[in-house]
């Protein structure tokens, strides 16, 4: 079994219909870290607020998430815009989980990285909440579609896809929004004084170098939990690297200059394929 140094959770969405709890949870078991930090939207309160969803997989993430704790690994929940209600805990610990609203995370190759969710940086989040809403619940309306994509992909024996991250690749206006928010969540870090941003909240996982006024800032993205399947982690070293939980057990490394990507092919066991939205 791995162990990183950290690894970076967020927008695993417990308690929506599109969250991939399973998923989430064979990656849990699978990994360990001195340190883990959730970067929000860990729990969906506006869909539970909708409709109650709460299987025995979601339950046994949380479960799972806590042991950890208690065996000794250090734990940082940055809240979300979904689970925002926890923001108002700032600076507590519960159960030995420290609640920040952004949090600073030194590599272990001495880089300052500002951790933050990201929804700020969204307009229609900042300007007009329920806009936001009302796309969650397009979103959600759009399963039913992907459930039945799911499933056929999983009959023929092929790999996880979501369909709604492909549509969204393919969407001029949505490629447009990705650049402006990972320049804007950079030049927050450099407002900040830091090295690097780590966030989540637009579901695009990424690692790059984002120019700014001040040079070049490293932008890292750790994905989420219910297109994706990805986590960021960081090394002994200090390396990032982000890691794809699709399929296998077993990752396979795929070094990006210095920073990198893992994917792992073949998830063993899943009890089926479930649908994935491209929910902000």
């Amino acid at each position: 079994m791995p162990t990183y140094r950290t690894i970076f959770l967020s927008d695993l969405h417990l308690g929506m219909r599109g969250c991939q709890a399973e998923r989430v949870l064979d990656f849990l078991r699978h990994h360990e870290a001195e340190r883990w930090v959730l970067v929000g939207d860990i729990v969906d309160g506006w869909a539970l607020a909708r409709s109650w969803t709460w299987g025995q997989a979601h339950n046994d993430v949380i479960q799972k998430l806590l042991r950890k704790v208690r065996k000794g690994a250090e734990m940082v929940y940055v809240p979300g815009n979904h689970d925002g209600a926890a923001r108002q805990f700032e600076g507590l610990t519960f159960g030995g989980i420290l609640v920040q609203r952004e949090w600073i995370h030194r590599t272990a190759d001495g880089r300052r990285l500002l951790v933050l969710h990201g929804d700020e940086f969204d307009g229609a989040v900042r300007l007009a909440p329920w806009l936001s809403r009302l796309g969650a619940r397009a979103y959600e309306a759009s399963l039913a579609l992907n459930t039945v994509v799911a499933a056929v992909r999983e009959r023929m024996g092929k790999p996880y896809w979501s369909l709604a991250a492909a549509l969204k690749d393919r969407t001029k206006k949505a490629l447009q929004y990705v650049a402006r928010f990972e320049e804007a969540v950079a030049a927050r870090a450099t407002e900040a004084g830091v090295d690097g941003v780590v966030c989540g909240h637009i579901h695009r996982p990424e690692i790059r170098d984002v120019a700014t006024a001040a040079g070049t800032t490293r932008y890292a993205n750790c994905g989420d939990w219910v297109e994706n399947c990805t986590a960021l982690v960081e090394h002994a070293d200090g390396r990032l690297e982000l890691i794809r939980w699709t399929e296998a057990l077993c990752p396979t490394v795929h070094d990006v200059g210095g920073d990198g990507v893992a994917t792992a092919p073949g998830l063993a066991g899943l009890a089926g394929a479930i649908p994935s939205l491209t929910l902000r």
